[in-house]
């Protein structure tokens, strides 16, 4: 897919941000075809950038910080100069989306609030993403995935009953939460400026955004049937639906709910007879144990050689290099390389967006801080002596 063809090809972003939520969700808009200039600080280094493992040619380049923030252009800028804050006001001409998840205030402290750019551009879309949003009694505290998860209730009910609630394999809030959020949002100011000629100032909160994801626990508790809690629901351990030991020590995920799923599982297991088992609710934890020591009797690639044919939602649980390697993975074109600036492929997770069956045919890594700086200044009108001045003075790097 050429980037002309690309849906959001025209969209110009400002992205303030550093570290995941804020760079996941450029990414993706990125990866859709928006132009997206990072704002990076000379002296306070993106964390991401020095996350190993390292790659590229020299190991320069943090593996993590290629891929969140390929397709994506780099100028340096010390926000607390006054100059840096007129560069961003004539860059408003063009970029018209903003996205920044600072404290609430910082960026007003700095002359770039809503209100302050707004003065420059009527039509500004502003998004920001905070912990805890830009307003409420926790709005000025500091916070981490796992924080937001154990405000918004979901980490009460996620765990195991002997050990308590359990970390995810990814940040959920920060993700799920912040990064989908912010770019469903800045979408849907897209279109309402389409049809209305106005901007919009978004407020994202990962912990709000959280909260919402207790979408079918949470709306049975506020209609009266009580907490959640761990190990009780339908999906968080409360029935069959689980993971299982197999014998050579991986795990099987068994999801075989719905009736013609579940008949299918128990037969190839050998034990139609435990069917009738499944809506008994006093059985169910007997129900778990007897397939528990079942499934433990054999190792991994014999059970998948099982249910290799049989449609009864019943997978392998893979570790992500089997997973990246999967025909599934491989076959949806989810592995792809991006080239970084000196020319190195580095191998990359792909973009999960489709478009009439075209992926984007081309990624460019994570810039190295700066790299754009001069080309940016420059289409601003700068000139170059400008620009080395303003190299001197600090205000870029």
């Amino acid at each position: 897919m050429s980037n002309n063809k690309a849906p959001l090809n025209g969209l110009k972003i400002l992205d303030f941000t550093t570290l995941l939520p804020g760079p996941y969700a450029t990414m993706l808009l990125a990866d859709m075809g928006a132009d997206v200039l990072r704002i990076e600080s000379p002296t306070r280094p993106d964390m991401l950038r020095g996350l190993p493992p390292m790659v590229g040619a020299d190991k320069s380049i943090s593996a993590a910080h290629a891929t969140i923030n390929r397709n994506k252009k780099s100028l340096a800028l010390d926000l607390k100069n006054p100059k840096a804050v007129e560069i961003v006001r004539r860059l408003l001409v063009e970029y018209d989306v903003v996205l920044e998840q600072f404290r609430p205030g910082v960026m007003d402290n700095l002359g770039l609030g809503y209100e302050n750019l707004r003065e420059t551009r009527e039509d500004l879309i502003y998004c920001s993403i905070t912990g805890y949003g830009q307003t409420g009694p926790l709005n000025d505290r500091a916070g981490h995935d796992i924080n937001y998860l154990a405000l918004s209730g979901l980490a009460s009910y996620s765990g195991r009953l002997e050990s308590g609630p359990s970390l995810a394999g990814t940040q959920v809030a920060d993700i799920a939460g912040g990064s989908h959020h912010a770019v469903m949002s800045i979408l849907a100011a897209v279109y309402k400026r389409s049809q209305s000629g106005e901007g919009s100032r978004i407020d994202i909160a990962m912990t709000d955004c959280a909260f919402a994801m207790n979408a079918i626990s949470g709306a049975c508790a506020l209609a009266g049937g009580g907490n959640p809690e761990i190990e009780s629901e339908l999906l968080n351990g409360g029935s069959y639906y689980d993971y299982y030991r197999t014998a050579d020590n991986r795990y099987l995920s068994v999801g075989s709910l719905e009736p013609q799923f579940a008949e299918r599982f128990f037969t190839a297991l050998g034990k139609p007879q435990w069917l009738s088992r499944i809506v008994q609710e006093d059985q169910q934890e007997s129900l778990k144990g007897d397939i528990a020591e079942l499934i433990a009797q054999q190792p991994l690639d014999q059970w998948m050689r099982l249910f290799a044919h049989i449609d009864a939602c019943v997978e392998p649980v893979l570790d992500f290099l089997e997973a990246a390697q999967s025909q599934q993975m491989q076959q949806r074109r989810m592995i792809c390389e991006a080239t970084d600036s000196d020319g190195e492929a580095i191998a990359q997770i792909n973009t999960p967006f489709l478009f009439d069956g075209e992926k984007p045919q081309r990624h460019s890594a994570g810039a190295p801080l700066g790299t754009h700086s001069r080309e940016v200044l420059g289409a601003l009108g700068y000139s170059g002596e400008d620009i080395e001045q303003l190299r001197a003075d600090g205000v870029i790097a």
